[in-house]
């Protein structure tokens, strides 16, 4: 197959790339190159899509699958009026975001959407909206041909966000010390590893699958995803649980960010959004590899990234010590 990444040089289309070369698909991608490289072996076109004319060095190709990953929605609709007449399958890797509503435990691919933003280019604020409009634009341009990946928490090496690799990574840097925990071991989490969610992408393509899939991981308790973090890890220091309310009142962010404590999520508004049901997804072949070996290969990039780094998600070592202070430990 000849395929075309829109993007490919951050962490997923570079993946839907390298993968693609593997299976010995020829790949292109049209990107700015300023996340990173294309993978090796996967032709670079450099372009700017803020630019007119961004696809021209395109014009005259055809494409037996096109992959997009952007969420600007001038990005999409100007990518499907240049090229969705060339592609004989497109995919769309959209997001859980999408769901106007994300407080239905088990909620599926029928749930209602956001109301889809009317602007080209949108902040984080208008994220769900953005991916929404993206939706709805690639539907009206190539609904016949089209895959929709609405892709929850994406995990795996590579994760610079540093939400799936924090437990893993902090039990490490410190595997003798205490390590604080939110008293919450049963919320679920649902972390599709990138390199499943890109194989699924692969494979769809290659059999012209169309629909709209919840690309979500398996259930896996907080508890036990940090359980298997502290195995891979060799962490054998005290864990200390914290409630949720404390957290919150000492500022604790849930989920993401900086000084947060990843994957806990107790809002009741979100309280689905890592419980979503993805049982369409998985009988169109989505299969999930064991937790045990995503934990260990993210922490094996993490290592590669340096321990002792500023992350992007999780508790500073400064931060977390004052917290366990608080606690008396």
């Amino acid at each position: 197959m000849e395929i075309l990444v829109l993007g490919g040089t951050a962490w997923v289309g570079r993946e839907v790339s390298r993968r693609a070369l593997e299976r010995g698909h020829g790949v292109t991608c049209l990107a700015r190159g300023e996340s990173g490289e294309a993978a090796e072996g996967a032709e670079l076109v450099v372009a700017d899509r803020r630019e007119p004319g961004a696809y021209d060095a395109l014009a005259g190709r055809e494409w037996d699958a096109v992959v997009e990953v952007s969420w600007q929605p001038g990005f999409v609709r100007g990518a499907l009026e240049a090229l969705g007449a060339k592609a004989r399958h497109w995919t769309y890797v959209s997001s859980g975001n999408v769901y106007a509503s994300q407080a239905e435990v088990g909620a599926d691919e029928s749930a209602g959407l956001m109301t889809p933003t009317g602007l080209d280019e949108v902040g984080r604020e208008l994220y769900g909206e953005a991916k929404a409009a993206c939706e709805l634009a690639s539907v009206a341009a190539v609904g016949d041909r089209l895959l929709i990946a609405r892709a929850g928490l994406i995990g795996g090496p590579g994760d610079v966000s540093g939400r799936t690799g924090y437990w893993a990574a902090r039990a490490a840097r410190e595997p003798e010390a205490p390590l604080l925990v939110p008293d919450e071991p049963e919320l679920p989490t649902r972390v599709v590893d990138v390199r499943d969610l890109v194989d699924w992408i692969l494979d769809s393509a290659e059999k012209g699958l169309t629909g709209a899939y919840d690309t979500v991981g398996p259930s896996v308790a907080l508890g036990e995803w940090i359980a298997l973090s502290r195995a891979a890890a060799g962490h054998t220091g005290p864990v200390v649980p914290a409630g949720s309310a404390w957290l919150l009142e000492q500022g604790v962010t849930e989920f993401m960010g900086p000084e947060s404590l990843p994957l806990w999520i107790v809002a009741e508004d979100w309280a689905g959004f890592q419980a979503r049901s993805g049982a369409a997804a998985a009988a169109a072949g989505l299969r999930q590899r064991p937790r045990t070996e995503v934990i260990a290969d993210t922490l094996a990039w993490e290592r590669e990234q340096g321990l002792d780094r500023e992350r992007r998600a999780g508790l500073t070592p400064t931060r977390e010590a004052e917290l366990l202070g608080l606690l008396g430990k």
